[in-house]
């Protein structure tokens, strides 16, 4: 069955966070995807809705076969004792950072790295302790001597990874996740591996979880898992995270348990299950249109707006566009662009003090929807480069 991608579907005034936030016309931030579902997860939620009660729902056996079937293309079988459901990814995130560390302590991120890490550890009274990717000005890496520095700091006590990492779309190798662990495993560091972008992979490339790096890896780490950004259901609300260490499991599920994040909606597992039984097909097709989306932009970055350059992107479909020979602040240059374009991005400071050159670019939408916000950007562009005399 081919899948639609083409189709522009007005989203506008239905309460979506992408489209009714701002007042723009080409919402270009926020990571949703401007597609319809697999008709077998939509067909699976309609289903639902025909029961007409709506009641208190259990987890059954085919939400943990789902996950443990899904990921053996990974070559990992996760156990079923292994896995709880959750209801999002963040908060479980928030969960557990309350869980394994205290007031102060430092919780390490690799910056520039998915905002909200920003917000879990200072929301909880927690310290960010910042391992700052290296950037070659085409390339990010890992530098492992200020890692293994940071990690000497007993109130370390937690790294937040991202693999693959956003926003840079890198793929981390397994040699890297395995030094990670390594050295989280010497300075005992838990290791929570954030791997919602696992799937969105360019054609013929796959990720490696965090846990089939080593068994130090394994048994010093929690991952966080998801169908939400994969299958386009980030409002369903439906998560997991599977731990392997037995101790470190009891206290994860406690508490997990104990702040009310693991009793599923109606529609979470219906949708999880239809996603990963049904929709790889759909996947497939949405990486390829994902990949030529980059591609597209990619080329007319280089042809029309030369000023600005894409980072080499393996995974997700939100692209790291380095803005540096336009000298900008990211918040300005983005404000800028709303008013005059009337197109917004995810301005790079967000990300992280390091990334305030850069602004972060959704290109998950119909190609005729991305060559606009292209245009108005193009456009922004030549208009900023006016007022500021650049």
């Amino acid at each position: 069955m081919r899948y639609d991608f083409d189709t522009i579907i007005n989203r506008k005034d239905t309460n979506s966070v992408k489209w009714d936030f701002y007042d723009c016309e080409v919402p270009m931030w926020v990571a949703d995807m401007d597609f319809k579902v697999a008709t077998e997860i939509k067909d699976a939620l309609s289903s639902k809705v025909n029961e007409g009660i709506y009641g208190y729902t259990l987890i059954p056996d085919e939400w943990y076969d789902a996950y443990i079937n899904w990921w053996k293309k990974y070559g990992i079988v996760h156990k079923k004792e292994w896995l709880k459901f959750t209801n999002s990814v963040m908060p479980a995130i928030s969960s557990l950072i309350r869980e394994f560390t205290e007031e102060n302590d430092k919780v390490l991120i690799q910056t520039p790295v998915y905002h909200v890490f920003f917000y879990v550890i200072e929301d909880n009274n927690r310290i960010v302790e910042e391992n700052k990717l290296i950037y070659d000005g085409e390339n990010y890496s890992i530098d492992f001597n200020d890692l293994e520095e940071k990690f000497k700091d007993p109130k370390v006590k937690l790294m937040l990874l991202c693999n693959p990492h956003n926003p840079i779309g890198k793929i981390w190798t397994k040699d890297e996740l395995k030094k990670i662990g390594e050295l989280a495993d010497k300075y005992d560091v838990i290791v929570i591996s954030d791997e919602i972008h696992c799937d969105l992979t360019n054609p013929g490339l796959i990720y490696t979880p965090y846990i089939s790096a080593s068994n130090k890896n394994r048994n010093n780490s929690i991952t966080t898992l998801s169908p939400s950004k994969s299958f386009n259901i980030a409002g369903i609300k439906t998560a997991a995270i599977s731990i392997p260490n037995e101790n470190i499991r009891e206290k994860a599920f406690n508490h997990i348990q104990i702040e009310g994040l693991s009793d599923p909606n109606l529609f979470a597992c219906s949708a999880a299950i239809a996603a990963y039984n049904h929709g790889e097909d759909w996947l497939n097709q949405l990486r390829d249109y994902i990949y030529n989306n980059k591609l597209f932009l990619d080329e007319y970055l280089k042809e029309e707006i030369p000023d600005l350059k894409l980072v080499p992107s393996e995974a997700t479909y939100l692209l790291w566009i380095d803005c540096s020979k336009l000298n900008i602040k990211s918040k300005e240059f983005n404000d800028f662009l709303l008013e005059k374009a009337k197109v917004v991005f995810s301005p790079g400071y967000e990300f992280g003090e390091n990334g305030d050159q850069f602004i972060r670019i959704n290109v998950a939408c119909p190609r005729k929807l991305l060559e606009d916000g292209l245009k108005r950007l193009k456009k922004g562009v030549e208009l900023y480069k006016e007022e500021f005399n650049i």
